[in-house]
């Protein structure tokens, strides 16, 4: 008999994660709570649990036999959901309350950074502003500011003039646009270079990369309008050399699991490095506690051996075997409702999309409507990944899909891994 798995979350990544589950000898049932209707298509099983219900997901785990658990979200993290689980003497791969602070505060990951001299840029932490507008007012732009917590990857702005740094203050101080996660703001310097995702599994001091990927946080073409939490990905990322990446595992990766190591706060699963490429080498922007959204759908589709095998090691303190295919790209598109990320309108019918060879579809924000047909719930509606010879093939098969159908209600961007065919460096993808 194989393992049954119980995956946290509801997204496009859950998806990614239960599928890939399935997909290898070891795991026979996987059920994500709560999950999506869009899951379903794939076999996979969806309970109405809600993730803050930590009572209730261990009397399921309980009550159902499941073997272990993996924690998508980062909500559920900053909540303790795997310290509840651990309590209650259920094995659950990802970060303890403690641990996830490296996403949940990003002033507590600037302040761990600089006492291990792990490569970032220059910082400020305000909680209030009028020091804050003083420090930008002073400082000049370009310049960057961070709401200081979880504001599901829309809390950052990489302003360019000083209105738009002023503006952004505006919004997190006086709006209260991300609520209690804008109670401090972590101001950083501009850094020049392309921005890469690195994501690792986590065992304490023992750590496993995957392959980069670079998504396009931006609405529309041409990295124009708002930031939301991801719009598209690709992987490999050719641009960003093997040298890069070899550093930023030995500068970043390994020192950062060694430092929450030792200063008592040690990480277990997905530690995610949004990274940038600069002339100095590369530097964090941020760290997540948990698989990317949505670079685990570009990149989970290149794992080539079994990944409930290879959790189950690591929760094992076994040693973990990770394959992944070394040619072709896997490119993903979101779907994504009109207005999102400011204004967003659901509702709008989700069409099936005409998936090529080695392509599907990851479902994220959908309800089911009358017959079975799907409808838009949230922002980020839908990934359809794709993997092709090179990066122009895999636009042509995506693009190629997607602009057959008709969308109303719904958009994409037409850009995703351009960056990757442009013939000269481009500044900071935010």
């Amino acid at each position: 008999m194989g393992m049954k798995v119980l995956v946290i979350g509801s997204g496009a990544r859950e998806h990614t994660i239960a599928r890939t589950l399935l997909a290898g000898p070891s795991v026979d049932k996987v059920t994500v709570a709560p999950g999506n209707p869009g899951m379903l298509r794939d076999g996979i099983l969806t309970t109405q649990l809600n993730p803050s219900n930590h009572a209730a997901l261990i009397d399921f785990v309980k009550d159902n036999s499941y073997d272990w658990v993996i924690v998508g979200p980062e909500v559920p993290l900053i909540e303790g959901l795997v310290d509840d689980f651990t309590a209650a003497g259920i094995s659950a791969f990802g970060p303890t309350r403690a641990a996830a602070q490296i996403e949940g505060s990003k002033d507590f990951a600037k302040q761990l950074m600089i006492r291990h001299n792990i490569p970032t840029a220059r910082y400020r932490t305000f909680d209030d502003l009028d020091q804050a507008v003083r420090y930008v007012t002073e400082h000049g732009a370009p310049i960057v500011v961070k709401a200081d917590g979880l504001a599901a990857g829309k809390g950052v702005t990489v302003a360019m003039s000083l209105d738009d740094a002023i503006r952004a203050l505006d919004d997190i101080f006086i709006d209260h646009r991300f609520g209690a996660a804008g109670a401090k703001v972590v101001i950083e310097d501009y850094l020049e270079g392309q921005e890469f995702s690195l994501m690792s599994f986590v065992s304490g001091t023992d750590f496993w990369p995957m392959p980069v990927s670079q998504d396009h946080k931006r609405a529309y073409d041409g990295d124009e309008g708002p930031n939301t939490g991801g719009m598209g990905a690709y992987s490999p990322v050719p641009q960003i050399g093997e040298d890069v990446v070899r550093s930023a595992i030995d500068t970043i990766v390994r020192p950062t699991v060694q430092a929450m190591a030792e200063e008592g706060v040690p990480f277990t699963g997905i530690l995610y490095a949004g990274l940038i490429a600069t002339a100095d080498g590369p530097k964090v922007i941020e760290f997540n506690a948990r698989f990317g959204d949505p670079e685990t759908e570009v990149v989970l589709p290149r794992l080539t051996s079994d990944l409930g095998a290879a959790i189950g090691a690591i929760l094992d303190h076994g040693e973990p075997e990770f394959t992944w295919r070394d040619t072709g790209t896997t490119l993903g598109v979101v779907l994504a409702s009109d207005g999102y990320p400011l204004n967003t309108v659901t509702g709008a019918h989700v069409p099936d999309i005409p998936v090529p060879d080695d392509g599907h579809v990851y479902y994220a924000g959908v309800r089911t409507e009358s017959k079975g047909e799907l409808a838009s719930s949230s922002g980020r509606v839908l990934v359809l990944t794709v993997t092709g010879e090179d990066i122009a093939d895999a636009q042509r098969l995506a693009y190629g899909a997607l602009d057959r159908i008709p969308t109303p209600g719904l958009f994409y961007r037409h850009d995703i891994g351009a960056k990757a065919l442009a013939d000269s460096p481009v500044g900071r993808v935010t």
